[in-house]
């Protein structure tokens, strides 16, 4: 990386619903390279023991009318199991994620204790009586018996009540959460209950829309595409926070939690960090800056690529260092980052608070700068891939070769975002990674990753004045790094 001298610091589903309809969407990160998982496998794959992938996982992209009928299947063999009806079988799903054979232990030992837990039938200490009386206890109106509604606690209302429940609450976004209007009362309303009682197709149209949200969302197998407008499900044999995308959007996320995908850290870890990250917002923008001061001369120098290694020659001097710590280059070492790990001061514990309290921010700064700066290289390694890829056009309209001679530069580009975003969520992951001989492991796995990461970084901003041998190499040393990695520390 050379040094810029600054003066300043399925297409045709017409009918399927769309559950996210009614979300706002994130924007998309303009740095991102969005198939860079495609396509290079065999530039790096070796046959044998470290052919291992650790993040392999099977899962399908379903749209709503297959997911629907994957959902009915289900359905549909518990209502006849438990003799009950296709809403209340439905109710009984979602209160158990759809876990069929738990719901079956249960029915055999305390069928009624079942429907009790799924909230469609009460205890019998808060079944209530039916009263002689026609009034609703709502509106307290005197009504006619047959215009008198109840769920099984024979909670009576009149029909015009109900009405209004049930529009009040679809319009708010509730789906399987309607519920009986008397006070404490618990029951879900079955949806065969609420269909007649929508005004409107445009709300019952919505109504199906959050009932489907709702199953999808309650299913251990399934999970709604986070996609702006996409309608698609993607299921699964076992659950995990492993890397999905849906074959309609391509849309990237993590199964277990519908964010971005964040490997090696775990859901509730990465969740604390981008929480910690935005209400520290004012501090990160502190060292969030894209600038720094040359630590030979002082001058304010910006990254212009994703390589870490800053390297230049200037009027009086020449620089070789590094862009996280301004240390020397070559005192890093072949393989073994220092300026990766935080080294935490041991007597801290004996200081005063307000010592303390400065050397938690001291940490948190270090490791927030090394997640911003792997976000920043990987949107200017973006534009690296944007400029190899018009290379490779050039080339192939002089008649240089054709795509298939020159797609190893393009691969070698997409496996280098593919390392740098793995790398960038190590940090979080070692943020809150408690001190001891696992997290020394990880960091000197974390720095091995890093310290290839940028000699391949290096190699892929100068790609002509490398055979395609030596940066095919590069590549497969830097996925093994990142596999080794994920092999030890992602939770499976």
């Amino acid at each position: 990386m050379s040094v810029d001298m600054n003066s300043q610091g399925s297409d045709s589903n017409e009918e399927d619903y769309d559950p996210n309809c009614e979300e706002e969407e994130e924007d998309e990160d303009p740095g991102d390279i969005e198939d860079y998982y495609d396509g290079v496998a065999n530039d790096v794959e070796q046959q044998g023991a470290d052919a291992f992938d650790p993040e392999e996982y099977q899962f399908t992209c379903l749209t709503y009318k297959e997911s629907e009928s994957t959902l009915n299947e289900h359905m549909a063999s518990l209502a006849a199991t438990l003799k009950v009806s296709h809403a209340v079988a439905k109710l009984v799903l979602v209160s158990f994620h759809w876990q069929i054979s738990e719901i079956l232990e249960r029915h055999k030992s305390n069928a009624a204790q079942l429907l009790v837990e799924a909230r469609v039938q009460p205890t019998s200490s808060k079944h209530a009586m039916v009263h002689s009386s026609h009034h609703c206890a709502v509106c307290m109106q005197f009504v006619r018996k047959e215009n008198l509604l109840s769920l099984a606690c024979q909670h009576q209302f009149c029909r015009s009540c109900w009405e209004q429940h049930c529009t009040v609450l679809v319009k708010d976004g509730v789906g399987v959460g309607v519920s009986c209007m008397a006070q404490d009362c618990l029951l879900r309303t079955p949806e065969d209950f609420v269909f007649p009682l929508l005004p409107s197709e445009e709300l019952k149209d919505k109504y199906r829309r959050y009932l489907f949200r709702d199953y999808v969302e309650s299913h251990y197998q399934l999970q709604l595409c986070p996609g702006a407008d996409c309608p698609m499900v993607i299921q699964v044999q076992e659950p995990k926070a492993r890397r999905v995308q849906c074959n309609r959007c391509n849309e990237v996320f993590c199964f277990k939690c519908r964010q971005m995908y964040h490997a090696p850290t775990d859901c509730a870890t990465i969740r604390k960090w981008l929480t910690k990250c935005a209400d520290d917002s004012e501090t990160a923008n502190y060292i969030s800056a894209h600038t720094k001061d040359c630590p030979k001369c002082n001058i304010c120098i910006e990254k212009n690529g994703g390589c870490n290694h800053m390297w230049g020659f200037f009027f009086l001097f020449s620089a070789d260092f590094c862009w996280m710590c301004l240390g020397d280059w070559k005192t890093h070492g072949s393989e073994y980052y220092e300026c990766s790990r935080y080294k935490e001061n041991p007597d801290i514990v004996n200081q005063s608070q307000q010592a303390q309290a400065r050397e938690a921010l001291k940490k948190y700064l270090f490791y927030f700068e090394r997640w911003c700066a792997h976000n920043k290289s990987l949107q200017l390694e973006a534009q690296t891939y944007q400029r190899i890829q018009e290379k490779i056009q050039e080339r192939v309209m002089n008649n240089l070769g054709t795509w298939i001679d020159w797609q190893y530069l393009q691969n070698a580009a997409k496996l280098l975002a593919k390392c740098r975003y793995t790398l960038q969520y190590t940090y979080p992951y070692a943020y809150y990674m408690e001190s001891g001989p696992r997290k020394k492991l990880f960091e000197y796995q974390q720095a091995q990753l890093e310290a290839e990461i940028e000699n391949l970084s290096w190699k892929v901003e100068r790609a002509d004045s490398y055979d395609r041998g030596d940066l095919e190499n590069q590549m497969h040393i830097a996925e093994q790094r990142r596999r080794t990695l994920l092999k030890d520390f992602h939770d499976t």
